[in-house]
């Protein structure tokens, strides 16, 4: 018997094509959740800025940035700032715990469904 197995490394078409929907799906969700909280959808695109306008929008000082590039620190200004950001649009912890495990169904969840945006750190 003479079995063919593929030894390549290379994605397969379905892999390439789940993982473009996945990257748009996020996209417009990123993009959906800044209008919601009215900033600047395009923002989302810009790396860093994206990160500045979300502190914006949890009400958070801009330092934050500083604080999410140093190793280990970073894990929990993550986690604060996912709660802080389900907060805004009026979740709880479990909510937090969603926007950190399955960001991929977190945030369009949090973009496309009926969350409002209430502010920095609404209660």
């Amino acid at each position: 018997m003479d079995y063919n197995y593929s030894t390549s490394n290379e994605p397969s078409g379905a892999q390439i094509a789940l993982t473009v929907l996945l990257l748009i799906i996020m996209v417009a969700s990123h993009w959906r959740v800044f209008t919601k909280a009215k900033q600047p959808g395009w923002a989302s695109l810009i790396p860093i800025y994206n990160t500045y306008i979300v502190l914006k929008i949890i009400g958070k000082p801009w330092w934050w940035l500083i604080m999410l590039i140093i190793p280990i620190v970073n894990i929990f200004f993550v986690i604060s700032l996912s709660h802080n950001l389900a907060k805004s649009f009026g979740k709880g912890v479990g909510y937090t715990v969603l926007l950190l495990l399955l960001p991929f169904i977190g945030y369009p969840m949090l973009a496309f469904g009926d969350a409002a945006y209430k502010g920095p750190a609404a209660k």
